[in-house]
């Protein structure tokens, strides 16, 4: 069976669809390096562990969250460990995995950049859209996102 091309209509909002996806993270992403030093990898961990009862989640759960590997997801939190973001501690459901523990200073870290990130996020997108177009945005987003990976 062949694949069928694109329509003009459907090309164009592609296009510009994968713009958005290249330009937006990168503009929000340098933002946010300059404002608080933090990757936008650090702030979804941050952000993330914030919410979750006593700031703690399992890193397997996280790195489901994120699309990562647990490999990857585990050296990115070593870093963040490094610089006193996280803690680890064993995870007594799953032998060779951890729970991430947001720590005190990790917290007051993300508290500090939020301030930032928002004013970014505000000027970058949200300013930029109606409610009516928020509403079908956020309608869209979580269709697609919760398809079947």
């Amino acid at each position: 069976m062949a694949t069928p091309w694109l329509s003009e209509d459907e090309e164009d909002a592609w296009r510009a669809f994968r713009r958005l996806l290249t330009a937006l993270p990168a503009r929000l992403g340098r933002d946010l390096a300059r404002d608080s030093g933090l990757s936008p990898a650090d702030y979804e961990v941050l952000s993330t562990l914030s919410e979750k009862p006593n700031r703690r989640w399992a890193l397997k759960d996280l790195a489901a969250k994120m699309e990562w590997s647990r490999s990857r997801l585990s050296h990115h939190t070593s870093r963040m460990q490094g610089r006193g973001l996280v803690d680890r501690e064993p995870d007594p459901q799953d032998a060779r995995g951890c729970i991430l523990h947001l720590t005190d200073e990790g917290f007051r870290v993300l508290e500090e950049a939020a301030r930032h990130h928002l004013v970014s996020v505000r000027s970058r997108f949200l300013d930029h859209l109606s409610p009516d177009e928020l509403a079908v945005l956020r309608a869209l987003s979580t269709r697609i996102a919760d398809l079947p990976s």
